[in-house]
């Protein structure tokens, strides 16, 4: 016996290895009828024995004690012996899970191939060797295992063995080379008839997680001419939405054919705000609260998009509603919707009631935004709830004091000290005082210099300082920082086209921005003024109505209203600036192009 071994057994039995033996020769031995007295008999019962022979005793007891006395590494070669000898699943189970304990990724999957050469039948083993490949970033490697896995299960069970596939690999660092392998064996489910749904909707998300939405749209299209009554289509619509405007139609053709379907009413409304279609988002919602008043989620959700919305009055009255809820009975609805969480119910109030301030400021009523925030009390909601102290302060012409209270926060982590840079930043900036607002975030820069929305901010102040320069340098910075920050596209080339530069290179950034979220409405109300700038004023009055309908904001009105003007149609284009006025009264963008074209009324 090598010494280590001595040592190790010396130790555990001083320690109490005698409790570990017994459960080790449970767990291995030839279990007998249920434990109970055993009926009287003259004749002597046969004994039982157990089927695990000395050596193989002895080495399971040298891997588990191993384990125990800190040395998984000695413990997986002892008890993966032993699992090879044996071909007990259970025991190479139990290697897998100490190598991945000692985060030993690729011994792991050593285990599991071992598992699959000793049990060829087994689909728990094949299941194990794909699932380590997944999180071990090998997609390329599971096809192989994939086809078998699917060979050797039962045709009934093929679709759900796919189906589990982009679950496996929703982590992946990089979803093409996913997909790229991944693909051969799909194509080929797919030409069977008992696997051809679930090969194409899991092609389907494999392309959205890839960001080749296109092809996942035309994929779920064939996944709902194939199936029409398909969840798996619908639920990839709602997924698609925000890219593809043609997922919005299965949406609403399957809501028309089943309109009391209030989980698909629900997804939709969500889908919609994800979307950044606030308005129909609340139409939604509102529909909801009316059919079915029970459902307390719709009422939430109608208050923060209200809120959204700047409609202040309509905010409150959903969220007081949601709260009533909260405090009444439990609604056949909410349990259907997967509502009932008591554990919730308290964060639920503590949000609630900071938007019920929100809402209360919004209309000027500070009496009660104060009131409001005075029943937070979660530690977690303080910060929140200070914000929103400042913001009152701010509005009440204190915004000294609103500053040293948002800066007397404290700030023991990176999120906390951005969160009140970018809180104090924002008070300035409502109040205009941009050169301020651009020195807090230049201080913040300074500080998290590698935070994208950071530089996003202090690049909007920049341009309302007139640095152009620097505005154009720190949006650059955003986008070499984060590639995807369409945010910052947007706002370069909405900046070339509000000053009539470069235009073709302004519609460039803005389509690069739209590539990302296709349907967002400020990034399309950007496209409509560049196409204005550039003399097509057919499109950018396409454009800026669809902008303006997901999002009746008072910018978007100031563009579509001039667009409008200069186009003669200037009774609606008088109604659109008069609606946006409405909600925003002191929007610098809308007055001053009512004032520049001379259209006061």
């Amino acid at each position: 016996m090598p010494e280590k071994f001595r040592r190790s057994v010396a130790g555990a039995i001083a320690i109490g290895a005698s409790l570990l033996l017994a459960s080790l020769i449970v767990q291995h031995a030839v279990a007998g009828p249920a434990a109970e007295a055993p009926p009287k008999s003259s004749a002597p019962s046969a004994p039982i024995n157990s089927e695990m022979d000395a050596p193989l005793f002895y080495q399971l007891l040298v891997g588990e004690l191993e384990l125990h006395t800190g040395q998984p590494g000695v413990a997986y070669q002892v008890l993966l012996d032993a699992a090879r000898r044996t071909a007990d699943e259970e025991l190479f189970q139990r290697v897998i899970n100490i190598a991945l304990q000692a985060r030993a990724g690729d011994q792991a999957l050593i285990a599991a191939k071992a598992w699959r050469e000793s049990q060829p039948k087994s689909a728990a083993a094949h299941q194990m060797m794909i699932q380590l490949l997944a999180l071990l970033n090998r997609p390329a490697d599971a096809t192989e295992p994939l086809r078998s896995l699917l060979a050797i299960s039962p045709e009934a069970q093929r679709s759900a063995v796919l189906l589990t596939l982009p679950r496996l690999f929703q982590r992946a660092a990089e979803p093409k080379r996913v997909l790229a392998a991944l693909e051969p064996v799909l194509q080929a489910a797919a030409q069977q008839s008992e696997t051809k749904l679930a090969a194409k909707s899991v092609l389907a998300k494999l392309a959205l997680a890839a960001g080749d939405s296109k092809r996942a749209m035309t994929l779920t299209e064939e996944v709902a001419a194939f199936a029409a009554d398909s969840d798996e289509a619908i639920q990839l619509a709602l997924e698609l939405l925000p890219q593809e405007p043609r997922a919005e139609l299965l949406i609403t053709q399957r809501l028309q054919a089943k309109p009391d379907n209030l989980a698909l009413q629900l997804a939709y409304g969500r889908a919609l705000a994800r979307a950044q279609r606030p308005a129909e988002a609340a139409r939604e919602f509102r529909a909801i609260t009316l059919a079915s008043p029970g459902t307390s989620s719709a009422w939430f959700a109608l208050g923060t998009l209200e809120l959204d919305l700047r409609h202040a009055d309509a905010a409150d009255a959903a969220l007081r509603e949601y709260l009533k809820l909260l405090d009444g009975p439990v609604t056949a609805n909410a349990a259907a919707d997967g509502e009932v969480d008591p554990q919730a119910s308290a964060e639920a109030r503590q949000q609630t009631w900071l938007l019920l301030a929100q809402a209360a400021e919004l209309r000027g009523d500070f009496k009660a935004a104060e009131n409001w925030l005075l029943k937070v009390d979660s530690p977690q909601r303080q910060l929140e709830a200070q914000f929103r102290r400042a913001s009152l302060l701010a509005r009440q012409g204190k915004l000294n004091d609103a500053r040293k209270l948002l800066q007397s926060l404290p700030e023991g982590s990176p999120e906390e000290l951005r969160s009140k840079l970018l809180a104090e930043s924002q008070l300035l900036r409502d109040a205009q005082d941009w050169q301020a607002a651009h020195d807090v975030l230049a201080q913040a820069n300074a500080r998290l210099p590698k935070d994208p929305d950071l530089k996003y901010e202090q690049a909007m102040m920049a341009e309302k300082l007139g640095r152009l320069e620097d505005m154009e340098s720190l949006l650059k910075s955003v986008i070499a920082i984060k590639p995807d920050h369409h945010h910052a596209y947007n706002a370069l080339g909405y900046s070339l086209a509000e000053r009539n530069l470069r235009l073709e290179e302004a519609k460039a950034l803005i389509a690069k921005a739209l590539s990302f979220v296709p349907s967002e409405p400020f990034i399309l109300d950007s496209m409509g003024w560049v196409e204005f700038r550039l003399g097509n004023k057919v499109e950018a009055l396409r454009l800026l109505r669809q902008s303006y309908a997901a999002r009746p904001d008072a910018e978007i009105a100031a563009h579509l209203g001039e667009v409008l003007w200069v186009s003669g149609q200037r009774n609606e284009a008088q109604l659109i600036w008069n609606e946006g006025l409405a909600r925003d009264p002191k929007n610098e963008a809308l007055r001053e192009a009512i004032k520049r074209l001379k259209a006061q009324q």
